[in-house]
């Protein structure tokens, strides 16, 4: 693996920091209100330096909306040699940890209010995000049908069944009501039964794939304790 220099290692870093500030500032107020100004003064850098790396904020917009895709997709680029069940399970939990993060969903609901009055703000934001995220499932189905282990007409439907099972229901509520915050627990229960749900209607060897799934859902074995050494510890002897 090649090392990056020292100058690469910092543009990287500045360049992260002007996405972390801008993921604060355009949940905080919305896209129309944000400015360049507050983004650059919440990354603790300059404006002139901002501008070095994204020439407007429509620019810095669609960066973050892209780096918050990689992350959703990475299993995608990256898991395929475990299988395609531990890759749609992986990408699921990605993709819930992401869109139902205090900070995107404050996006989301902003967007949504904007959308009246600007409706090219909506179109940005499902252009860079949803979109490119759907494409991207929609690549990785197509390359399992490919590969003879999904069989769908439609590579749109089938990703948008997808994401549908897995989260829908979840992500509406708390795009909703602020306070339906939902636990890993609850993210469990949805995510689970959505992969469930599309196997069986997409794979080729649903019973091998949903038997792997379920291997995935076990929880891990706890360790038995040590009893001699817990004896010792109760008692205080050496």
């Amino acid at each position: 693996m090649t090392r990056l220099s020292r100058r690469a290692q910092n543009r990287i870093e500045r360049e992260n920091r002007f996405l972390d500030a801008a993921l604060k500032v355009f949940s905080r107020t919305g896209y129309t209100a944000a400015n360049m100004d507050d983004i650059a003064t919440e990354a603790g850098l300059s404006k002139p330096t901002l501008y070095q790396y994204f020439g407007s904020k429509s620019d810095l917009f669609t960066a973050m909306m892209l780096r918050a895709r990689g992350a959703m997709m990475i299993q995608f680029d990256t898991g395929d040699a475990e299988g395609m069940v531990p890759v749609l399970h992986q990408f699921a939990w990605n993709y819930a940890h992401t869109v139902l993060s205090p900070a995107f969903l404050s996006l989301a609901r902003l967007i949504i209010g904007e959308v009246q009055r600007f409706p090219e703000i909506g179109r940005a934001y499902q252009a860079a995000g949803p979109d490119r995220l759907l494409q991207g499932i929609m690549d990785y189905l197509t390359a399992q049908r490919a590969a003879g282990r999904l069989a769908f007409d439609d590579p749109e439907l089938a990703a948008e069944d997808l994401w549908g099972l897995i989260l829908s229901a979840p992500r509406t509520r708390a795009l909703h009501n602020p306070q339906a915050t939902a636990t890993d627990a609850d993210l469990k229960r949805y995510i689970d039964n959505g992969l469930r749900v599309f196997l069986r209607a997409y794979s080729t060897q649903p019973a091998r794939d949903l038997a792997q799934l379920e291997s995935l859902l076990k929880p891990e074995p706890q360790a038995k304790p040590d009893t001699a050494a817990q004896a010792t510890s109760e008692t205080g002897t050496t």
